[in-house]
């Protein structure tokens, strides 16, 4: 294996073992946020566009070169012209073909794997967002729902003090009511009596008057 695919196969097992360690369930999306946040990140940002490109044109030009080798070496013709020339063309012949194969494998797999790893990290970024964004509107409902029952309370509370208050006012009415129909009846009473009185005075002032007009006719005649 040249240094080319060497360096081609080691980074298909860099990518497997990241996808799988982004895909370990114990580890949540907000501590993959957190790590992508760091500032180490934020410097490399702006290069890291560029070297995604550079290395898919680099995996598609390995691709096709493995492409070629492959239709090359599976080629009947040149391998019955191999045999033709030397007696172990034909076992050479398949050697190129199984590294040729093997090449394409491993740079197919590295652009496909390279590719399904920056749609990962772009997915656990949203996730970790979104579970975020969920975070701070479960908070927020929660507080409103606290302040609805706050204010159900303080309206249920309004109410009973109302309810008290209107209860008090009849009552005191009720009281002020009861007083007023019994000072009425006083009032009543009281000038019965003294109607009563009167009409009494009168009766003896005119009993007096008439005496006294009898006892001045029997005295002068």
């Amino acid at each position: 294996m040249t240094l080319q695919w060497v360096a081609v196969a080691t980074f298909l097992y860099a990518e497997i073992g990241l996808i799988l360690i982004f895909c370990l369930p114990f580890i949540p999306p907000q501590r993959w946020q957190k790590i992508f946040s760091f500032n180490v990140w934020g410097k490399i940002a702006t290069f890291w566009n560029k070297a995604f490109l550079t290395i898919i044109i680099l995996l598609i030009v390995l691709f096709l070169d493995a492409v070629r080798e492959v239709r090359k070496y599976s080629s009947i013709p040149a391998i019955e012209k191999g045999l033709t020339t030397r007696p172990g063309a034909y076992e050479h012949a398949q050697m190129k073909l199984f590294r040729s194969q093997r090449n394409l494998y491993i740079s197919g797999f590295s652009l496909f794997f390279w590719l399904v790893l920056r749609r990962l990290v772009t997915l656990i970024t949203q996730l970790a967002k979104e579970l975020s964004n969920k975070g701070v509107l479960k908070t927020q409902a929660e507080n409103t729902n606290e302040a609805a029952k706050k204010f159900m309370e303080e309206n249920e509370r309004l109410k009973q003090l109302l309810k008290s208050y209107v209860k008090e006012e009849e009552h005191i009415l009720e009281t002020e009511n009861k007083k007023l129909v019994e000072d009425q009846e006083k009032l009543k009473t009281e000038l019965k009596k003294t109607s009563e009185g009167n009409f009494m005075c009168m009766c003896g002032s005119r009993k007096s008057s008439m005496i006294f007009f009898a006892v001045t006719l029997h005295c002068f005649p």
